[in-house]
């Protein structure tokens, strides 16, 4: 192995190692464990959950759209707005929604959630870095879509996102609404907008 300080390489030492016993039914469990899965995220898992939306945008924006604080928060509240992609036990990707009752998303929508309200605030979609350029995005984003539009009430999306993302959403069936009075640091946002109205009632006997 190899490491770079100060622009110098450097061999770090390598060591035969004891091989370890691995405990059976440690090893039963992992491989019982489904090989894909989607469920709604709970507080505990706030911390894979910023883990990966922190490398993905700090990286490119210098910003996360939500704090760990916030990202409790929201799965505290409304867990059913939110989704996670699990491979063998693993997050690899999620959404984090919340409730809105105003027709455009303000400042305020960024940490409140509005219960039983008609619209969900979606505030952050991410995959984990080793799983990008896959199409997971395009795949979570749509069975989030298909979720949400089972639920009861609810009739429309709103996001916001920089204007190189616009494309994706609108692959996948949001439409401009316009520039966003949101606005971070320096950043400027265009919102989008995706309508559930009408779709939770044509699913009702599928598998919703």
């Amino acid at each position: 192995m190899t490491q770079q300080v100060s622009g110098l390489l450097f061999f770090k030492p390598f060591f035969q190692k004891t091989p370890v016993r691995v405990d059976s039914s440690l090893q039963q469990r992992r491989h019982t464990l489904p090989a894909s899965e989607f469920r709604n995220l709970t507080p505990q898992d706030a911390i894979s959950v910023f883990e990966i939306e922190r490398e993905a945008f700090i990286s490119v924006s210098g910003e996360c759209p939500l704090t760990l604080d916030e990202v409790l928060n929201f799965l505290g509240q409304c867990p059913e707005l939110s989704l996670g992609w699990f491979e063998e036990g693993q997050l690899v990707a999620f959404i984090i929604g919340s409730g809105w009752d105003k027709e455009r998303l303000s400042q305020e929508a960024m940490t409140q959630h509005v219960p039983d309200s008609s619209t969900v605030h979606i505030h952050v979609l991410s995959v984990h870095r080793h799983c990008r350029q896959q199409g997971k995005g395009s795949i979570i984003l749509w069975r989030y879509l298909q979720y949400v539009s089972c639920m009861p009430g609810l009739r429309r999306a709103l996001l916001i996102c920089e204007d190189f993302l616009v494309p994706f959403y609108l692959k996948a069936g949001f439409k401009e609404i316009g520039p966003s009075a949101i606005t971070v640091s320096n950043m400027h946002f265009q919102e989008m907008e995706y309508t559930l109205s009408g779709q939770a009632y044509s699913r009702r006997n599928s598998d919703c």
